[in-house]
């Protein structure tokens, strides 16, 4: 059962990972650093936005409306921050 653990701890590590790259890739767009034409980076746009979205979007209904800051991707990694924690420090000791 630890392993089991470990393997969600890990994917909840790779996906703040995958968060943090969505949002850079958003900003390298925003600020016409790369172009969305290209084909690559389209579809590491894409990959990025159907893996993160299904998640942000329920975050982003609740919260109001800040102008042009989004900030659900820092409120999802805190959140993911503390499933991580409460993994770590109440449910891991107690498996044998």
């Amino acid at each position: 059962m630890r392993a089991v653990l470990d393997i969600v701890l890990i994917v909840l590590d790779l996906y703040v990972w995958l968060l943090i790259a969505s949002a850079i890739l958003s900003w390298l767009v925003a600020f016409n650093v790369v172009n969305t034409r290209n084909q690559f980076v389209s579809a590491v746009a894409e990959f990025l936005y159907r893996i993160t979205e299904p998640f942000l979007a329920p975050i982003r209904r609740i919260m109001p409306n800040l102008g042009g800051l989004d900030i659900s991707p820092i409120i999802l990694i805190l959140i993911i921050m503390f499933i991580q924690k409460v993994i770590v420090y109440y449910i891991y000791p107690a498996v044998f």
